[in-house]
This record gives C-alpha cells, sequence and structure tokens, in this order.
C-alpha cells in the first residue's frame, strides 16, 4: 500500500491552470510523483462562523473515521489469520482497490447529497460510521467467544500426555468396564522410567491385575499405559506410583461424555470456520465441502490412503466461499473507507474556503509522492506556492492554534495539504 498528499491551491485564471502548473513542477518535469485532479462538487458553503466551527469538527470526524477503517480492516486479518493475500483481496472500496478509488475518486451523490449543508453531510458521515463502529464491536465479541471455546478444546486435545484430553487417544477395549470390583487407569510414564514401571507396576500395590499393562500411546516424553486393579487398592495404587514418577490421569472411560466433546468440538470449529472459507474437496466419485486447510485436507487423505494400501485420486479446489462475517466485514470495510476520503474532501473544501476566501476558486490535487524525492517535492510545492502564506515557514518552525485552520500539532504548509495513508495493517 501508499500515502497520497491531498492538496489544494487557488485558481489562477482558470483552475485548469493552476493542475497544469502543478503537473509540470511534480510530474512532467521532476517525476517526484505521481498527480492527478481530484473532483470536489460544488458544495454549499454556508456562512464563515460556521466553516471555522465545522473545520475543528472535521479534524475529529477524520481521526474517528479513520480509526473504524483501520479496526475493519485489522479484525479482517485477524479473522482470515493474516493470510496479507486474501487480505489484500478483500480490502476494496466499491469495488476497486483502494489506489484506485482515490485516484479516481467521484463524489457520491446518493449518499451525501450536495443540496445539504456542510454540517449535515458531516452528520450523515458521522451517523453511518459511528453504527458499522458499534456493530464491529458485536460482532467481534460474538466471534471472539466462538474463538475463544474453539481454542480451550482445541488445547484439550493437543500438548503432552499429562494435560491433553485422551478421548482421542484410548479405545472401549482398553479398560476393563461395568465390572463391581476391578477398575482400568491410565498413567503416564516418561519414557526414561518404562522399564522401571514394567518390573514394577504389579507391586506398587496390592491386589493389581498381573500384565495387565499395555503401551496405548506415546509422546515425546512419556508412554501412556493402562493398568487394571481392584477399586479398593486404587488411592494407595495412585500414592505408590507418584512417588515412582508414574503419573495416574484422573479419567473415565464414558462413551456419552466423549461423545459430546467431540460433537461440541466439530461444531464450534465448523462454526468458526463457516464464517470466513469453505474449501471444496473432490475425491474420485465424490464431492463434499469441508471447512478445513487445503493442504491438511490433502495429507489427511493421503494418509488414509497409504493406511489402506489404495490409491485414492485427489482434487482440491479452494473457494473463498465468503462466510457472513468476512462478507459483513468487505461491504463495511468498503462503506467506512469511501467515508473517509469524502471526510477528506470535506476538509479540503472547509480549508480552502476559509484560506483563499470566496468566490469559491481552487483546484484540488492528489500527489502520490516516490518515497526517495519526498524532501524534494516539498521544496518544490514550497517555491510554488509560498506566495500564499509567508508566515508559512516560521508556522513549521512554532506550531501555532489558530481557531477554525487546525494547525497545532500538525504539519502547516503555504497550501492546503492532508495525508492520505493506506498502510492500514499491522501484520503479527
Amino acid at each position: 500500500m501508499t500515502e497520497f498528499w491531498l492538496i489544494s491551491a487557488p485558481g489562477e485564471k482558470t483552475c485548469q491552470q493552476t493542475w497544469e502548473k502543478l503537473h509540470a513542477a511534480t510530474t512532467k518535469n521532476n517525476n517526484l510523483a505521481v498527480s492527478s485532479k481530484f473532483n470536489i462538487p460544488d458544495l454549499k458553503v454556508g456562512t464563515l462562523d460556521v466553516l471555522v466551527g465545522l473545520s475543528d469538527e472535521l479534524a475529529k470526524l477524520d481521526a474517528f473515521v479513520e480509526g473504524v477503517v483501520k479496526k475493519v480492516a485489522q479484525y479482517m486479518a485477524d479473522v482470515l489469520e493474516d493470510s496479507k493475500d486474501k487480505v489484500q483481496e478483500n480490502l476494496l472500496a466499491n469495488g476497486v482497490d483502494l489506489v484506485t478509488y482515490i485516484t479516481r475518486f467521484q463524489w457520491d451523490m446518493a449518499k451525501y447529497p450536495i443540496k445539504q449543508s456542510l454540517k449535515n453531510i458531516s452528520e450523515i458521515i458521522a451517523k453511518g460510521v459511528t453504527q458499522i463502529d458499534n456493530d464491529l464491536k458485536s460482532r467481534a465479541s460474538a466471534y471472539n467467544n466462538l474463538k475463544g471455546n474453539l481454542q480451550n478444546l482445541e488445547r484439550k486435545n493437543a500438548g503432552s500426555l499429562l494435560t491433553r484430553s485422551l478421548a482421542e487417544i484410548v479405545k472401549k477395549d482398553d479398560f476393563v468396564l461395568d465390572s463391581e470390583y476391578l477398575v482400568t487407569l491410565l498413567v503416564v510414564v516418561p519414557k526414561l522410567n518404562h522399564n522401571d514401571w514394567i518390573k514394577q507396576y504389579e507391586t506398587l500395590a496390592e491386589m493389581v491385575v498381573p500384565r495387565s499393562s499395555n503401551v496405548l500411546s506415546e509422546d515425546q516424553d512419556s508412554y501412556l499405559c493402562n493398568v487394571t486393579l481392584f477399586r479398593k487398592a486404587v488411592d494407595d495404587f495412585r500414592h505408590k506410583a507418584r512417588e515412582n514418577k508414574f503419573i495416574v490421569r484422573d479419567f473415565q472411560y464414558n462413551e456419552e461424555e466423549m461423545k459430546a466433546d467431540k460433537e461440541e468440538m466439530n461444531r464450534l470449529s465448523t462454526d468458526k470456520k463457516k464464517q470466513f472459507v469453505l474449501l471444496c474437496t473432490f475425491t474420485t466419485g465424490t464431492m463434499s465441502l469441508i471447512p478445513d486447510q487445503g493442504t491438511k485436507i490433502c495429507k489427511l487423505h493421503s494418509m488414509a490412503a497409504k493406511k489402506k494400501n489404495t490409491h485414492t485420486h485427489i482434487h482440491t479446489h479452494i473457494h473463498a466461499f465468503s462466510g457472513p462475517l468476512v462478507r459483513w466485514l468487505k461491504v463495511n470495510f468498503s462503506e467506512a473507507f469511501i467515508a473517509w476520503i469524502h471526510v477528506k474532501a470535506l476538509r479540503v473544501f472547509v480549508e480552502s474556503v476559509l484560506r483563499y476566501g470566496l468566490p469559491v476558486n481552487f483546484q484540488a490535487m492528489l500527489l502520490q509522492p516516490n518515497k526517495k524525492t519526498m524532501k524534494k517535492l516539498r521544496e518544490v510545492l514550497y517555491e510554488l506556492y509560498k506566495h500564499l502564506d509567508s508566515s508559512a515557514a516560521a508556522i513549521i518552525d512554532a506550531p501555532m492554534d489558530i481557531p477554525g485552520l487546525n494547525l497545532s500539532q500538525q504539519e502547516y504548509y503555504p497550501y492546503v495539504y492532508y495525508k492520505i495513508d493506506c498502510n492500514l495493517l499491522e501484520f503479527k
């Protein structure tokens, strides 16, 4: 992305001459920037008092709308998990990329009728963007709750054998069930101590069933073993096992609970994925819509095929079936961004009238500066327009607070100037 300088200068004999003079100095002769006209319609001027007050209000509105634009963009990045290419594809204004929208800006007469006063137009913008901000907060809250619940469940199914859920690891055959006297325990045994476990588990407590222990699973550090014993010996066995660095997990085999947990995990995962993308996976003779990552799908099918000694032909087609959250973010990013550029147009109009006077006679222009020549571009612009305000150099050195001109704590030049920074995202 990039930044633009939105400036205006008073019309000379004609506004066209003002434009040609700037274009020659910045683009045609020096190649310091890409320049284009910025079309602002004939808006209602109103009184000088209203313009002075509106100038301050528009500065606040500009900051607010920019903040909402950045929030929506950043949330898009979060939802799409910082896939930069996907995010940029979805950050459009009126169906086109942001640079194209800005450089070909046309006032939206339907949304912001120019027969309305400047204050009314600013209020229409403020109301619309405030609604977007409020909706984003509620949608973000709902999505974050869903994401948090899913992450909690995912954490249960990840990590070491000491902490992770065991429901996906164990089978019914690993347990003695429905016995009045016997019970099967699951024990995490450090790999370094596995030989000690084999030698000792039958004698850690009384009434342990001989040769009842098997390795059910393993991770980098430990084995998960089962062992069957009489119920009344469980407490003594737990205590002795802990003394020997064998950890008994609190686990009861309950098929209904395990099924419910698995269904909840699948439901949350599906709900989350539905918010932004579905992947179409086609296998030979079948088609299924799977809310998952394409590479993972291919790997899973490949592994399944190897296990079965069969050849499965996989054709994975990824389609960006936008879910409701991404659709909302796309639409409302566009709305907020369009509103923001209209605020910039309003600010240029108001400041130009306050600076250059009536009747309205100025040309708004858009510059896309080259990074390496920004300083030179400033110098060229100063030479072009220093006659407009001989005190500009002094004001740059010592910012002043002049009512209506928003000079405090910002750059001031002899021409009207506002920056449009399209670098909206911070990728983690």
